[in-house]
């Protein structure tokens, strides 16, 4: 059985969404991220634009297959915040995402069951307006040759449709390529029988 190697991301950032409740305001952001540091310079951001909000509150997820995730109440009774926000990733289905939701206190307490509705809902608004893609879990390979060997090497990546990422052509050559990762074995198979030629993953 072939294993799922697609997952689903969004490439750009999302403008602000709003969403009301009893004068409280919460504005959403969707961000692709790759690392956990990249979460960090968008809540910096968030809280110098909205210097005058009360919480930031957000979840994020990084990975295609093993997950890192964290949901942030950021002041909010706990579970009424970050996870309603990392429910709607999970219900997209979506990875490599931060979602934050920005509040503002409007005076009127909305009870724990309002604070769910609420992160809830402005967490799948930003989802909604966010372009959603799907991508290939992708593994790459370095393959090394001399310069001798380059055309039998160009034929299969050229054959087999392989993306270069990176190439080094002098004497000895060094080509890196990226393949889906159901295809991952095959490709190596090819290359790792041919005579003077060695691929290995990076």
């Amino acid at each position: 059985m072939t294993k799922k190697d697609t997952y689903k991301t969004i490439d750009t950032a999302t403008e602000a969404v709003l969403f009301k409740d009893k004068n409280s305001k919460f504005f959403g952001y969707a961000y692709p991220i790759s690392s956990e540091d990249d979460v960090k310079d968008h809540i910096k951001d968030l809280k110098k634009e909205h210097h005058a909000a009360r919480h930031w509150c957000y979840a994020y997820q990084i990975g295609t297959e093993d997950l890192i995730y964290r949901a942030n109440d950021d002041g909010e009774p706990n579970n009424s915040a970050g996870m309603p926000i990392y429910g709607q990733i999970q219900s997209f289905d979506v990875t490599n995402i931060l979602i934050v939701v920005v509040r503002y206190f409007g005076g009127v307490k909305l009870g724990v069951g309002g604070l769910i509705n609420a992160y809830k809902t402005t967490a799948q608004l930003s989802l909604e307006s966010a372009k959603i893609l799907t991508k290939t879990i992708n593994i790459e390979y370095l393959i090394q040759f001399d310069y001798k060997n380059m055309n039998t090497v160009m034929r299969i990546i050229k054959e087999k449709n392989l993306n270069i990422t990176n190439q080094k052509l002098e004497l000895d050559c060094q080509i890196t390529i990226s393949v889906r990762k159901n295809d991952a074995k095959q490709i190596f198979e090819i290359f790792d029988s041919l005579f003077e030629i060695t691929i290995k993953k990076i």
